[in-house]
């Protein structure tokens, strides 16, 4: 799929020619009075649906009517909820609604309307960016992989984003980082949805090269000779059990002289059956998502590349496989990490933290502001949060506020997980500096402790994505799959950092 491009209209909604109009409209029972000429114009139809009541305005409700007159072929009307609580995460699921349902009537191209008694408060540059970013997830499907697709459809290639005229340039300006933002969200999806026979860390480290090609970014790649070389006998460790060779990828985005770089750290396992420690069979074929961390860090940087924001970043992937062999890590041996710490090894399945720790130590020489890594890391943050939320932790309380401040502007929202010194006990290990699993009562603490070990001279937060990377249902804004977690947030962070 092409990347979906926005335009902005200024025309008046009675008279925008159009596939399909979408209104973004709040919870009432009368039409907003800035939809009556488009109501005349229509034959009545909205402020019938309205007031009949068939339309309640919920969120993500949506209801497409065949107008009787205009220059709209459809009119969808989408639901954003309680006008009093809309915000721009509310305006992004809405176009995102909208355009998968574009997508589904087969309409290359749609409009996007917010009815201005619901806008609450949200300014126009808001609101340019987070329509793009909204209609680029809803109109995203993957089917380069199908020799026949089972419902070939047209793809959506644009959304014009329509306004008043008096606030087309910020709409402007605000779109053009909702585009970018955008491609970065599909390139990440994209990635997450080849199989592992295909996406291979060696894949991976091509994606990057490929994109400091496209860019202009500097790329290292370290080969397993070179990470012996290191010393990244963690990263080793998890690797020794894959006939597929790993790859530790590492990016830098130079805008400001010697400024010291943001780091983004993101967790490349591009299968994981769980090593030694053998995953059940059912639902197995979905770890090929244990790549999504390093999907999100190459998403960003195709916006950094786009945006090219006032801003030094480094991006890092340790990338492998965690596959069981003669050759695999074994429960019970120990290894040594980049840091020195020497590592018991008590459940393979237990590899992320054991890759990003080289990662975390690695990431030293650059001499970071701020590190933010990124991983699905456990199953018990589903536990904790669901399907909703990511789990945050850190060593650096104003790090932490920042980083959930970007994820509610970006709609990705995060939870704090204390890491108090009391969890440090469930990973002592008699034989080693620390073992690299504490059973299962506070899972997704022992995983950012056992980060938090290997973090050094940095303010560091920890993201575990594991329940909010991918669905595994179909939704009303969202296809079935990857969500890209992480690409907004971190897009959000960097912008403003490079803003202040």
């Amino acid at each position: 799929m092409s990347d979906i491009t926005s335009t902005v209209a200024t025309s008046p909604l009675a008279q925008l020619e159009t596939p399909l109009l979408a209104l973004a409209l709040g919870q009432g029972s009368t039409l907003p009075a800035s939809l009556t000429e488009l109501d005349r114009v229509a034959g009545g139809f909205l402020d019938r649906a309205v007031t009949s009541g068939d339309f309640k305005g919920k969120r993500d409700e949506a209801l497409l009517l065949y107008p009787g007159g205009g220059e709209a072929q459809r009119i969808l009307l989408v639901g954003l909820g309680k006008a009093g609580e809309v915000t721009r995460s509310s305006i992004r699921r809405a176009a995102a609604v909208a355009a998968k349902r574009a997508r589904a009537l087969g309409a290359k191209q749609f409009a996007f309307a917010v009815a201005a008694e619901a806008r609450n408060g949200v300014a126009p540059k808001e609101l340019g960016q987070v329509v793009a970013e909204g209609a680029g997830q809803g109109a995203w499907a993957f089917t380069a992989l199908k020799a026949t697709p089972d419902e070939p459809r047209p793809e959506v290639e644009s959304v014009a984003i329509a306004c008043d005229s008096r606030e087309a340039n910020d709409v402007t300006a605000g779109r053009r980082v909702g585009d970018a933002i955008a491609a970065g969200h599909r390139l990440a999806r994209d990635l997450q949805m080849q199989p592992g026979n295909v996406c291979t860390p060696s894949y991976l480290a091509d994606q990057a090269k490929q994109l400091a090609a496209a860019h202009g970014f500097t790329v290292t790649v370290l080969d397993r000779a070179a990470m012996r070389q290191e010393g990244m006998g963690a990263l080793l460790a998890v690797a020794q059990g894959s006939a597929q060779e790993p790859r530790f990828i590492v990016l830098e985005y130079t805008a400001v002289g010697d400024a010291a770089p943001v780091g983004l750290v993101g967790k490349g396992v591009t299968f994981d059956s769980g090593g030694i420690s053998i995953k059940p069979a059912q639902n197995m074929e979905e770890m090929k998502f244990d790549m999504s961390g390093a999907a999100a860090v190459l998403g960003a940087f195709e916006v950094l590349g786009r945006l090219k924001p006032k801003v030094n970043v480094v991006g890092l992937i340790p990338a492998t496989e965690n596959l069981p062999s003669g050759t695999a890590v074994k429960p019970g041996d120990v290894v040594k990490s980049h840091l020195g710490k020497t590592i018991e090894i008590i459940n393979t399945d237990a590899e992320g933290r054991l890759i990003l720790c080289d990662a975390l130590s690695y990431v030293r020489r650059f001499k970071p502001a701020a590190v933010l890594d990124v991983a699905t890391l456990t199953g018990a943050v589903v536990v904790a949060l669901g399907h909703v939320a990511i789990g945050v932790m850190g060593n650096d309380d104003a790090l932490i506020a920042e980083v959930r401040e970007a994820g509610e502007r970006a709609g990705e929202r995060c939870w704090p997980l204390p890491l108090w010194d009391d969890y440090r006990d469930l990973l002592k290990s008699d034989i080693a500096d620390i073992k690299n699993s504490g059973g299962r009562g506070a899972g997704a603490i022992a995983g950012g402790w056992f980060l938090r070990e290997f973090v050094n001279g940095y303010p560091w937060v920890h993201l575990d994505i594991a329940g909010t990377a991918y669905t595994e249902g179909e939704g009303p804004s969202q296809a079935k799959g990857p969500t890209a977690a992480g690409v907004r947030l971190f897009s959000e962070f960097v912008l403003k950092r490079a803003a202040a």
